[in-house]
């Protein structure tokens, strides 16, 4: 796994990937194309959910969803900044998602790839809060849905991250 990326786990049992690598500092103005290009190198591996021991493969479809879907689209601010920053978290992100629900593909939309429906996960990250003088302030938690296809070949593929939320919840501190 990554070193800029540390797997922690909160007061409530819940696993958190603290993500120390911030390439896009500003709210405003993220190169969706650079992060798409970047989730390309992802292509063709496989990471293991620990809770369910199920493996979930980077398809090439996932980094155009990722930068270009209707979610990413509809981002704003800190919420934004946040998705922009988990690239290179996605095999941590995968290995502690949780809360595994199934979905069918309603108007066979997607075909073979997703025949055998959806699965969806919920994941959580920190991005670090800096002070003025660059000093490590705080985490800021985030939470994110993993929209998970089943396809044809039967193998689970990262689609996309979604509804990425910064959390109510006092920040981490560190």
């Amino acid at each position: 796994m990554n070193k800029s990326v540390r797997i922690i786990t909160d007061l409530d049992g819940s696993k958190i990937a603290l993500i120390n690598d911030i390439r896009f500092k500003s709210r405003k103005g993220i190169n969706w194309n650079e992060i798409e290009w970047y989730l390309k190198e992802y292509i063709g591996e496989y990471f293991e959910i620990a809770e369910t021991s199920e493996k979930i493969y980077i398809g090439s479809d996932f980094p155009d969803e990722f930068s270009h879907s209707n979610d990413t689209k509809g981002l704003k601010g800190a919420n934004m900044k946040a998705k922009a920053n988990i690239t290179p978290a996605i095999g941590e992100l995968i290995q502690i998602a949780s809360d595994k629900s199934e979905y069918p593909d309603y108007s066979n939309k997607y075909g073979a790839k997703a025949k055998f429906g959806w699965y969806r996960h919920n994941t959580r990250f920190g991005i670090p809060v800096y002070d003025e003088e660059g000093n490590l302030e705080r985490y800021n938690i985030f939470e994110a849905r993993m929209l998970v296809r089943c396809d044809a070949d039967g193998k689970l593929y990262l689609y996309d991250l979604v509804r990425t939320k910064k959390e109510t919840s006092k920040p981490h501190e560190q």
